[in-house]
């Protein structure tokens, strides 16, 4: 785990990418390229590459904390709505797209959901062996 508090994150995330596109189970999704990526925004993002950031982004996120659930990121990656003349409030992030970012992460074996041993709800999800290897390889 040392490799991902050792590099800036910023560098990290993007070595992190750069890996992730040759893993044929993290695509961008077709409706990806018109969607915006919260309520807070104007318009979807110019980078073509978001995606791979964003799921890299993600995975980092993951690691660092262990155990995180979408509502969690949601918030992570919200900002603040422009609503005219009246005072800017915090908006949530999409759910639909950091979902389907981590639907794509478990079917590549990186992520496995977590369940609470007490009453058996969902807590989030967390890195499995084969993930956490992968992120310790970035270099």
């Amino acid at each position: 785990m040392k490799a991902i508090y050792e590099i800036p994150a910023q560098e990290y995330n993007a070595k992190l990418a750069t890996k992730l596109k040759t893993i044929s189970e993290i695509k961008m999704p077709e409706w990806a390229f018109y969607v915006k990526t919260g309520l807070s925004k104007a318009r979807p993002p110019e980078n073509n590459d978001w995606w791979h950031a964003r799921i890299a982004s993600i995975l980092r996120q993951i690691a660092i904390h262990h155990v995180v659930g979408v509502g969690r990121l949601r918030t992570k990656y919200g900002s603040r709505k422009n609503r005219g003349s009246k005072p800017e409030m915090f908006a949530k992030a999409s759910g639909k797209i950091i979902r389907t970012m981590l639907q794509q992460a478990e079917k590549a074996g990186f992520l496995e959901k977590v369940k609470d041993a007490k009453d058996g709800k969902r807590l989030g999800r967390k890195l499995t062996v084969k993930g956490r290897e992968f992120l310790e390889g970035i270099k």
